[in-house]
């Protein structure tokens, strides 16, 4: 997310529910890249960037840390509430503590994949990420920004790669940042938040209502992002 935070005055809608603000939604799987493409569109149009992701990843660190129920939606949703992170040069922290790393952690995406299929937790969230909508556009990621979050999006994207080339590219990323990691247990675990992800009961996983499906298995970064930008354009008239 962009310097200023998800808690900033946004205007994403005028009264009637109308976006007023251009936001580009990419929904996609774990690990199918939509966070680098969502940061590289918005450096391209000069936007801000949302990571939703990171939100309900915040939210499960903070449920582990203080030793919460995954399971309670509940009591989820008011931890949820009273966290307020902050979004500052490209890290985050929570309260004293820097999160920025602790929140990528394997185990950490593995709750928040977990939690994310709490109705209450989701509802406690989505004032953030809707807030994080401001001039002169917003570039957005997760699972559901096209068809929850901002349904009135001016482009939507649904990226997605085979669960093999995407548990290859997680893999990479760990190994990279000194994180041991193992390719087979990644593809499992993969499979399964998959599973999860599409078949909650709120707000699963798939691509929103005109989305552009972009499989980016056999794309570059750079081309991935040529194509986003070339269907917003489209989109836009421009």
């Amino acid at each position: 997310m962009s310097a200023g935070g998800a808690g900033a005055a946004g205007n994403a809608a005028d009264g009637s529910g109308v976006q007023t603000v251009p936001v580009i939604a990419i929904d996609g799987p774990t690990a199918s890249g939509k966070g680098t493409i969502a940061q590289r569109v918005a450096e391209a149009l000069g936007w801000h960037y949302l990571d939703s992701g990171a939100l309900y990843r915040i939210a499960a660190l903070a449920a582990l840390r203080a030793g919460r129920d995954l399971d309670d939606g509940a009591g989820l949703a008011a931890l949820a509430a009273g966290l307020a992170p902050r979004f500052e040069g490209g890290r985050i922290a929570l309260g004293d503590d820097d999160v920025t790393d602790a929140i990528r952690a394997e185990a950490v995406g593995e709750a928040a994949s977990r939690i994310a299929v709490h109705p209450p937790l989701r509802a406690a969230l989505v004032g953030l990420q809707r807030a994080a909508a401001r001039a002169p556009g917003l570039v957005a990621d997760g699972r559901d920004m096209g068809t929850v979050i901002f349904p009135g999006a001016v482009l939507k994207v649904y990226l997605t790669a085979s669960a093999r080339a995407r548990a290859t590219r997680r893999h990479k990323q760990l190994i990279e940042k000194g994180f041991s990691a193992n390719l087979a247990d990644l593809l499992r675990d993969l499979e399964a938040r998959d599973a999860r992800d599409t078949q909650r009961a709120d707000a699963p996983l798939r691509p929103a209502e005109g989305a552009l499906v972009l499989d980016s298995t056999p794309l570059t970064i750079d081309e991935t992002v040529a194509a986003v930008l070339d269907a917003y354009r489209r989109e836009a008239g421009a």
